[in-house]
């Protein structure tokens, strides 16, 4: 590889499109434009697509495609059935979730605290684990949903959700995981849980952006986010964004092979860059390290340095990571993941994630393992003066 090529490292805020996506996508673009609620041939073609692509996605998922709706995104669907959990439940005035999601599930709590809802944000321990036992404690007569994200964006932490939902079900509670980052890399099998939902977004797994889906068990009750002309069985109005959710059900296709061939070397990828960091780098150490966690991710905290300025200083040398989610880059906030797992720490603000995908080569990591460390290097060496004049 060349010196000046772009080594992507930030696959958990989104992924390169497969080519094969791309092709499946472009008829839809151009030739094969028909709305596909209209009654005639030609729409048919698109109507056809979007059946196929929800058949993919279901066989990715391990549940019935009557169960997936397509939606904008993930946002859309942790929303949509946040709205509906209290829409079902008229008494329903309490919602628990852990105070490490995504700001997508986040934000609407918080807006629900300040209309009266009652919201529990568990905490985590300093590898980033939920306690299940203070996890059941909370749940309540009152409780209308749990929601508990599958992998955290962040650190790739995993929460054990298919034991949280059977806890859930005992307790008669709807159960929601956000599995935006789970989809995809590990295998599921929906059908043998107690989930009652799940949301994904397709350019987590090499799908397009702008298109991702909930799944809903045929045996919870729903009510829409969004009403309208009865697109998805009623479920989800606004007429289909064809050519995405062609796109989406192709790239889970690709990810269920990838899955099954079991040829993913991903994880190899991720654990070679990590040991050679922590092994080269004094004052190095993992984020959510005693804890499982999803096979793409690693979220390092280097002391004596500043997050912002090492992303800096990684840029110029081609090699794209994030501080925090995507979603919050260029907030002036530290991550409110790091802090929950340390409050009186400082690992929030020089912390880096480094998140890979299946485009990338044993070159790239090479290149990156000689950069990293380098750049920390210099970033304490800078520091180091700007510490002593301060002292003096």
């Amino acid at each position: 590889m060349t010196d000046d090529e772009i080594i992507y490292l930030d696959n958990n805020a989104t992924t390169p499109l497969d080519p094969a996506v791309i092709e499946e996508m472009l008829p839809f673009l151009t030739e094969f434009y028909g709305n596909p609620s209209s009654g005639y041939a030609f729409a048919a073609k698109a109507r056809k697509a979007i059946d196929l692509a929800r058949e993919r996605l279901a066989a990715l998922l391990g549940c019935e495609p009557s169960e997936i709706v397509f939606t904008s995104g993930g946002t859309e669907s942790n929303n949509a059935v946040i709205h509906s959990a209290l829409q079902v439940d008229p008494r329903g005035k309490h919602i628990v979730t852990s105070a490490v999601e995504h700001s997508a599930v986040l934000r609407p709590c918080q807006d629900l605290e300040k209309q009266g809802c009652f919201v529990t944000f568990l905490g985590v321990d300093r590898d980033g684990n939920v306690d299940l036992a203070e996890l059941e404690a909370e749940i309540r007569p009152e409780t209308a949903l749990v929601s508990m994200m599958w992998a955290n964006n962040e650190t790739g932490v995993l929460f054990p959700v298919e034991k949280i939902a059977e806890i859930c079900r005992r307790k008669s509670v709807l159960f929601h995981t956000d599995a935006v980052q789970a989809t995809g890399k590990i295998p599921m099998r929906l059908r043998n849980t107690a989930i009652n939902f799940l949301s994904l977004s397709a350019h987590k797994f090499h799908g397009p952006k702008g298109v991702g889906a909930l799944y809903v068990n045929r045996r919870t009750r729903f009510s829409p986010l969004i009403a309208g002309g009865g697109q998805e069985n009623g479920r989800r109005g606004g007429t289909e964004n064809v050519a995405s959710i062609v796109g989406l059900g192709k790239a889970a296709e690709l990810a269920a092979k990838y899955l099954a061939d079991g040829k993913c070397s991903i994880q190899s990828m991720r654990d070679r860059f990590e040991k050679a960091v922590l092994e080269t780098v004094s004052g190095a150490s993992v984020n959510g390290a005693g804890a499982p966690r999803i096979s793409n991710t690693s979220s390092l905290s280097f002391e004596g340095i500043e997050s912002s300025a090492a992303l800096l200083l990684l840029d110029r040398h081609g090699i794209c990571c994030s501080a925090s989610s995507a979603c919050r880059t260029g907030s002036q906030e530290a991550s409110h993941v790091l802090r929950a797992m340390n409050p009186n720490g400082d690992g929030a603000r020089r912390s880096l994630r480094f998140s890979f995908g299946r485009f990338n080569t044993d070159a790239q990591i090479d290149r990156a393992i000689g950069i990293v460390p380098k750049v920390i290097e210099k970033l304490r060496a800078t520091a180091a003066p700007r510490a002593v004049a301060a002292a003096t």
